[in-house]
């Protein structure tokens, strides 16, 4: 007989295979949020050069349209990048800070 966790009843796993699937789930769960993280920035980049680079509705996209969202997507990136870039070095930072003993809050 299984239960809900796929464990034979009255079987006991070892502390190893908890730990494997331990890491197993989380790894799974810092994938997905990842995903949902770039399909809220594309959604994001999306609607915000939308609204900047389409003027007025038509059947098709002018050249100055196009033109305009290519630069819009291409700055938004950048701008993520940047961020992006900053934020895993300060979190880098205060890592190595806490190992060493370091505080970096102000007090």
């Amino acid at each position: 007989m299984s239960s809900l966790f796929g464990n034979r009843a009255g079987a006991v796993s070892s502390p190893s295979d908890s730990a494997a699937k331990a890491q197993q789930i989380k790894q799974e769960v810092a994938q997905q949020l990842a995903l949902a993280n770039a399909q809220e920035l594309i959604n994001k980049m999306n609607d915000k050069c939308f609204v900047r680079c389409i003027t007025k509705p038509g059947t098709s996209l002018t050249p100055n349209d196009e033109a305009c969202l290519m630069r819009c997507t291409d700055r938004f990136l950048e701008a993520f990048n940047l961020i992006s870039a900053k934020y895993v070095q300060r979190v880098q930072a205060e890592r190595e800070s806490a190992a060493a003993g370091g505080n970096l809050l102000p007090q």
